[in-house]
């Protein structure tokens, strides 16, 4: 982390301040509404402590939903300057290491006192939206109010009992809170269907978790996607679409995250072409959506691999800033045009700064920031977030290191992920893991198949190497 311009540790001053902090975040202003009595909850991972949203919604005639989604007031309690605020702005994200968590707030804020907890009140910024029966939205606005968890969820439970495979969750057992869920479900799934219509592209990731036995990594298992994550991915998605064009209405210039046209087009069309689908000359999301949905029927066993090569050729996104009268870049990926980080703001400064802004346009007070700052922050937030995904990258390498280093000589199939003037990436597929070809990378270009055999390990670095046979 240090080597790549991150703070793993918090500075004496931002600790002096956290501990000045005596309570939750607290706003007397009239304007604040009370929804401590909705049936509110959170989704989120198993082991998740940082809890930034909570959803609830309302049947309306003709098949209509009203979904309101609260994200948690961090600015309430972290202002724009103080130490601690120094500290997130200079990381700009939480790192994740299967080792250990460098959060970008101090715990006692991100896991407590600006977490959305069961049972505790908190200030929230709350989008509420209106789809109709198909799924379009009709209105929406935007409030501050007060919210209240009824039922702290993990994906996986939740999403076993809507498939029908398991029993409620037991943190569910609130009178209102089953109809709630399928209700959410059931509008996710068509927001999820209008988006593919509109050519969103349709992933697996492969990013394993590490599994322990004492201080080793014993094994690697991949994180499935499944229903529960859909929900709560396209409500927020959603909301962060409404976050942005409230912004502009307002007035108000925006940071924006977008993935912009992809440049290494031909070769995600040469790709295709090599599975049997003929992709057009330029960028089009609607035809790579029919081409990977029609992947993931064909070949599911390696659609996790199909998926990593094209979101590799895809390129990353960034942020930037957006004025009203601009035309928005969009997000190339999930084929919307106007899309900001705000539903993470526990975690990411983004969506903190996008929470400032926010709290500035409904009191109609100026902007907290200029253009130039928020043209520099975005910037900022790019480098660091990149910075933080190596760091992550490198420790994941460095568990697949350790469970592989009894397995040199070892022959695997493989496929060709990364090709650059440094070198050819190769992915083998159980364990899941990925590591440089160091001999016979002629001729090989993403998306390729190979044998490969191990040569070594280094646990330390996170290397892994591997030479082409067969």
């Amino acid at each position: 982390m240090i080597d790549r311009g991150l703070a793993p540790e918090f500075s004496a001053h931002a600790l002096g301040q956290l501990a000045d902090i005596t309570g939750p975040g607290q706003d007397d202003s009239p304007d604040i509404l009370d929804l401590t009595g909705l049936l509110w909850c959170s989704i989120d991972n198993d082991d998740s402590m940082d809890l930034d949203q909570l959803t609830v919604c309302e049947s309306l005639p003709h098949g209509a939903l009203r979904i309101q989604v609260a994200i948690a007031d961090v600015d309430a309690l972290v202002r724009l300057g103080s130490p601690i605020d120094s500290h997130a702005r200079l990381n700009t994200t939480t790192v994740y290491t299967s080792a250990r968590i460098f959060p970008m707030l101090p715990e006692r804020l991100s896991t407590d006192l600006t977490s959305l907890n069961p049972q505790q009140n908190r200030l929230a910024l709350v989008t509420d939206m209106v789809f109709n029966a198909d799924g379009v939205l009709t209105q929406s606005t935007l409030y501050r109010a007060l919210v209240r968890n009824q039922a702290k969820l993990a994906y996986d439970a939740v999403s076993a009992w809507i498939e029908d495979s398991a029993e409620l969750p037991a943190a569910a057992a609130v009178p209102g809170m089953a109809t709630q869920l399928r209700l959410q479900d059931a509008m996710a799934q068509r927001l999820r269907a209008l988006r593919h219509a509109q050519g969103s592209l349709e992933f697996e990731s492969s990013q394993p978790r590490a599994v322990f036995e004492g201080s080793r990594v014993v094994d690697l298992q991949q994180q499935v996607q499944n229903r529960a994550r859909q929900l709560i991915e396209e409500l927020m998605i959603a909301t962060n679409g409404c976050t942005a064009r409230y912004l502009s209405s307002r007035g108000q210039a925006s940071l924006r995250r977008v993935v912009r046209s992809p440049e290494r087009w031909q070769r995600i069309v040469t790709v295709a072409h090599d599975r049997g689908h003929t992709l057009p000359a330029e960028p089009d999301s609607k035809a790579l959506s029919v081409f990977l949905a029609e992947q993931h029927r064909k070949d599911p066993r390696h659609f996790q691999d199909l998926s990593l090569i094209i979101v590799k050729l895809l390129g990353s996104g960034e942020y930037t800033v957006e004025s009203p009268q601009m035309e928005p870049v969009g997000h190339f990926g999930l084929a919307v045009r106007d899309y900001t980080h705000s539903t993470a703001p526990n975690r990411r400064y983004p969506d903190l700064i996008t929470a400032r802004l926010l709290k500035a346009a409904l009191k109609n007070e100026p902007s907290p920031y200029s253009k130039g700052e928020l043209e520099m922050l975005a910037q900022h937030c790019t480098v660091q977030e990149d910075a933080a995904q190596k760091v992550e990258r490198q420790m994941r390498k460095s568990d697949a290191a350790m469970v592989l280093e009894t397995r040199v000589g070892q022959r695997f199939e493989a496929l060709v992920t990364g090709s650059t003037p440094s070198g050819v990436w190769v992915r083998i597929f159980s364990p899941p893991a990925e590591g440089k070809l160091v001999d016979g990378q002629e001729g090989l270009n993403v998306g390729d198949a190979l044998r490969v055999k191990l040569i070594g390990t280094n646990v330390e670095r996170g290397f892994i190497d591997f030479v082409r046979v067969g």
